[in-house]
């Protein structure tokens, strides 16, 4: 029993909408409508109900009271007193008629309290074939009766036998319903607004974009708080970023003046087979330095702006044809991407980079659409095992057959281009390429 609810309910929130305005929305209306369905149920079965029965009593007994005039005073003089009394003092229109065969019953109607309960007063007070006509919107009601003898025709206005404005106290609660629906709404608008704001300024943090212009917490006083610890927590993450680049910046000037300060030292050493060694030392600190202060720095302080992935493929292209590599490339959609251009180039330089040191044969899909761009980099290289494809994208991580690595890296190449994608909001996933060795995807929003 609790998994079929379960499904069911899983079943009906795919159906539910999604966002808070509407949600919002179905909280406030639902149960308006839900009251007012069962208020008009309660009003239609007992006011309106008991209303029209006693309405129906009421008509019934008068006739019946006509029908008896009739029958004590059976001459004609008797008849004119009945029929004048029931026009001036019971509001009837009376017809005493000959006694021809009531008309054919006519199709009852679909919803008709007015009919149920006039023929089942008449039947229960009267007791004698009849023939009414409660159908359509007219005002009046058409009763005939069979006597002994002749036909009593009766025309009773409708509002006599049928509480007639009930049609008033639904329009009053339609109306009031449509007018408070309105207010809720407009109200509703006002108080998500500043939550769609909050959301949108922390998305585009998210992307590493800068927060709107007319940005500022508003609305309720717990959007305003949240508001105002998203732009504290910015601002603490925007000082942190800065005084690391601060610290990096020092720590990299002093770390070549000392690597600067050794070549010079070697330059001036006699001994060329100990200087050729120390110098690719040398080399080889400089490389890993820069790429610890690449990974560590990272593009955080890069502003957005628009790149052209032609133009970068086409220098992906240029370093292909040095390395002598075999690159196809395929692009569709808009080739200008919103993103940080520099970091963007870096991380696709890495993936790129990192396939062309491995494969011979590298293929690129980029599909930029509906605010988001999907690049597919595919090699024929050796590949990564499925349970390693994660534990690459750690830093300083060194793996027997690492593809993040060549024997005088630092193994930061895809934890940097990781880095970088999930800085714009996205992710890079490895997986088996068609090629037979790597495939490389990256996703972010642009």
């Amino acid at each position: 029993m609790p998994n079929t609810w379960r499904r069911f309910w899983r079943r009906v929130s795919r159906y539910m909408p999604k966002r808070l305005y509407a949600r919002s929305l179905i909280i406030v209306i639902a149960p308006m409508i839900l009251l007012q369905s069962v208020v008009a149920f309660v009003f239609m079965e007992r006011h309106w109900q008991t209303v029209t029965q006693r309405l129906s009593k009421a008509v019934t007994r008068d006739i019946a009271a006509v029908i008896d005039m009739i029958e004590t005073y059976p001459d004609e003089a008797g008849h004119q007193n009945a029929v004048r009394i029931a026009q001036e003092r019971l509001s009837l229109k009376v017809d005493i008629m000959p006694p021809d065969p009531l008309p054919a019953p006519g199709p009852k109607p679909f919803f008709s309290i007015l009919d149920q309960i006039l023929s089942a007063e008449i039947t229960a007070q009267i007791n004698r074939p009849f023939w009414i006509d409660t159908v359509g919107n007219s005002n009046i009601v058409e009763i005939r009766i069979q006597l002994d003898d002749k036909v009593l025709r009766v025309f009773a206005r409708r509002s006599q036998a049928y509480a007639s404005n009930t049609h008033i106290f639904l329009l009053w609660m339609v109306g009031t319903s449509l007018v408070l629906i309105v207010i809720a709404v407009l109200f509703l608008r006002n108080q998500i607004r500043p939550i769609q704001q909050l959301a949108e300024a922390a998305e585009s943090f998210g992307k590493g974009r800068p927060t709107p212009e007319d940005f500022r917490p508003r609305g309720a006083d717990e959007v305003r708080r949240a508001g105002q610890a998203f732009l504290q927590m910015r601002e603490r993450i925007e000082r942190q970023i800065e005084q690391r680049t601060a610290m990096l910046t020092g720590v990299s000037h002093d770390l070549r003046t000392i690597l600067t300060r050794f070549r010079l030292q070697l330059a001036v050493s006699g001994r060329k087979a100990d200087v050729e060694a120390l110098d690719n030392d040398i080399e080889d600190m400089q490389s890993m330095l820069e790429g610890y202060l690449s990974f560590a720095r990272g593009e955080a302080l890069e502003d957005t702006g628009g790149l052209n992935l032609e133009t970068l493929f086409a220098k992906l292209a240029e370093e292909a044809k040095l390395r002598k590599r075999k690159l196809s490339v395929q692009l569709s959609g808009d080739p200008e991407v919103h993103v940080r251009p520099t970091a963007f180039s870096r991380l696709m330089t890495n993936l790129v980079g990192n396939a062309f040191r491995y494969a011979q044969t590298v293929h690129v899909n980029a599909a930029h659409g509906r605010g988001s761009l999907v690049v597919t980099v595919d090699d024929d290289g050796p590949g990564i095992p499925s349970e390693k494809r994660e534990h690459v994208f750690r830093p300083f991580v060194r793996l027997d057959s690492a593809r993040n690595q060549d024997s005088s890296g630092t193994g930061l190449g895809l934890s940097i281009a990781r880095d970088i994608a999930r800085s714009h909001g996205g992710d890079i996933t490895l997986d088996d390429s068609p090629l037979g060795g790597l495939r490389a995807v990256v996703r972010i929003p642009a």
